[in-house]
């Protein structure tokens, strides 16, 4: 659970990032889709999602929007945000902050948008500050760890049946490692969530 769902103490040490939207009595969750844009798995979710009338959130790897221009502007024209997840997908707590800012700045330059998403969830106190006066910093309440070669399918469906709330910030990943498990847990976990009476909203 530790991962699936940050606990209370994670969240509480990032006080001004965004875990979970606070809801008012409607049931709405928040898809957001990580490591993109690929075009072995980005072009696919992109028409699954259009098929479904659902809007989402991509956290895109500058590297990915650099050699990939045309699945970014793909992924805007369809009517989803975009959000900079560093430019080489570096780990905060392993890179110093000049050069973890310096990453977030040089994906700025093909990552239009004032979201931010650290790769693994973690960055440094004085990361968060230093991103935080630029970014609105987008983290999650629900992982359902699609890239974990531990889990298949099955589990990461069960994963979103177990963690999901109302308000819950779910991150799948368009990426290689995810693609199996995304294209099969993704539809039944829509399909689920529907059933629920759970209404998709763009962060």
């Amino acid at each position: 659970m530790l991962i699936e769902r940050p606990p209370e103490w994670v969240r509480r040490l990032a006080p001004d990032s965004l875990f979970r939207v606070e809801e008012k009595g409607r049931k709405r969750i928040y898809l957001t889709f990580d490591d993109g844009p690929i075009p072995e798995v980005t072009p696919r979710l992109l028409d699954l999602l259009d098929d479904r009338k659902i809007k989402a959130t991509f956290f895109m790897v500058g590297d990915n929007v650099r050699k990939y221009p045309h699945l970014y502007r793909e992924v805007v024209a369809r009517g989803h945000r975009v959000g900079n997840h560093t430019m080489h997908h570096l780990q905060g707590l392993k890179t110093k902050t000049e050069r973890f800012v310096d990453d977030i700045d040089e994906a700025a330059q093909y990552i239009e948008s004032n979201l931010f998403r650290p790769p693994h969830g973690w960055m440094s106190r004085r990361q968060r500050c230093e991103v935080g006066k630029r970014y609105r910093i987008v983290m999650y309440d629900l992982v359902t760890r699609d890239y974990s070669k531990r889990l298949n399918a099955q589990a990461v469906f069960d994963n979103v049946k177990r963690y999901c709330r109302p308000g819950s910030i779910i991150v799948f990943h368009d990426s290689l490692k995810s693609e199996s498990k995304l294209f099969e847990a993704l539809p039944r976990s829509i399909e689920w969530l529907r059933e629920q009476g759970y209404e998709f909203a763009l962060l």
